[in-house]
């Protein structure tokens, strides 16, 4: 994906050797048998009861995911909105109070530093970074809003509560979070424990994310994991939920090599901010809104059942390489592999015919639309 992308690379290695830090549900993932492994320099349960079957749990019921190593930032100031939007095209002031938006943090080139959720409040917006990243994303922030505008909150846990049953369970211990839609979020009691919750999450599924201070963390998992249809999964689980749910993950179906067009997310950046610009590269991102990019993020279905993997190429069927594969496995939910990469746009279009390179055997396959499992998010 570019010269970045062995940076990034290096950059991993060396976060590798480094001793893991804990999450404040670390004690208590073990204590469940949670199979732990350092992610994002973090130590973090890969899974509990197995990979295919917390994922089809999640889809058929309700699982609770420790996402505690995401970054959690309070950012203040005079007009915060506004300043947020000097960092990021997605637009900010126009949300309401209690609203949520995803957007990107870009670079000059219009390269994507990092995928980010911001929820406005009165006087105050809450934003989730992701753990890989977060030291620079806050440092990014403090240098352009401010250190005194920028507060980490170290002190807190965050949970992700998803799946059809997610709202069933939530609501036997706050009654008020069945009443938030989609993107929306409100400071709720949950089973006595002051909480920032939002009806959001990275499966596709129905479900929560849960802010909660880090000394009530195991007590408020523990109400949580009491209802009958709530059990643990891990990064396993939500790595194959958020593919099946067409969704990047940074640093490999996104990056700075890459911009939120070429990623297919242009839907995130609102009318306002793509005529006005006014946010780090706006001036490529405005041009291939204009004129298209010449690269695009696709879905792909393989034939048979091996997955091609993140690193296969994509051939064209005269066998010239037209792309690379970020992510692929097998999807549990339809029962064959799938895979998303980078094309050139010329061979973008649905129901074209390809070949991944998979250990030097051309497998053939088709791009498809995203998602591979239709999204089932709650919207009033």
């Amino acid at each position: 994906m570019g010269p970045q992308g062995s940076d990034q690379q290096r950059n991993r290695t060396v976060s590798e050797s480094i001793p893991p830090k804990s999450t404040p549900l670390t004690e208590f993932n073990r204590s469940l048998g949670g199979r732990m492994v350092p992610f994002a320099g973090y130590e973090m349960p890969l899974q509990f009861d197995g990979i295919m079957a917390e994922h089809n749990h999640t889809r058929s019921q309700a699982s609770l995911f420790d996402v505690s190593h995401m970054g959690q930032i309070r950012v203040t100031g005079t007009d915060a909105a506004a300043a947020m939007e000097t960092l990021v095209p997605g637009e900010i002031s126009a949300l309401g109070v209690g609203r949520m938006r995803y957007t990107q943090f870009t670079n000059p080139q219009g390269g994507i530093l990092d995928d980010l959720m911001v929820t406005r409040f009165a006087d105050h917006l809450f934003v989730v970074v992701n753990a890989a990243v977060k030291d620079a994303d806050i440092a990014l922030m403090r240098g352009a809003l401010g250190t005194d505008n920028v507060d980490v909150l170290e002190d807190r846990a965050l949970m992700a509560l998803q799946g059809p049953a997610a709202a069933a369970a939530l609501s036997s211990l706050a009654p008020a979070a069945n009443e938030l839609s989609f993107m929306e979020a409100a400071a709720i009691d949950v089973g006595g424990i002051d909480c920032l919750v939002s009806r959001s999450g990275y499966t596709g599924e129905d479900g929560y994310e849960i802010s909660a201070p880090s000394v009530h963390a195991a007590s408020l998992a523990e109400q949580l994991l009491g209802h009958p249809h709530v059990a643990p999964a891990g990064l396993g689980a939500r790595d194959s939920l958020r593919l099946e749910a067409g969704l990047c993950l940074y640093g490999h179906d996104i990056d700075e090599t890459t911009t939120p067009i070429e990623a297919a997310l242009a839907w995130s950046i609102g009318k306002r901010r793509r005529e006005e610009g006014g946010f780090p590269g706006a001036e490529t991102i405005q041009q291939q809104l204009r004129d298209g990019a010449a690269c695009k993020r696709v879905g792909f279905l393989p034939e048979g059942r091996a997955p091609a993997r993140e690193g296969a190429a994509i051939e064209n069927q005269d066998g010239q390489e037209i792309g690379q594969i970020t992510s692929g496995g097998f999807g549990p939910t339809i029962g064959a592999p799938v895979a998303m990469g980078y094309v050139d746009a010329a061979f973008a279009q649905l129901d074209t015919a390809v070949n991944l390179v998979v250990r030097e055997k051309r497998l053939p396959a088709r791009v498809t639309k995203m998602p591979f499992v239709a999204q089932r998010y709650h919207k009033s």
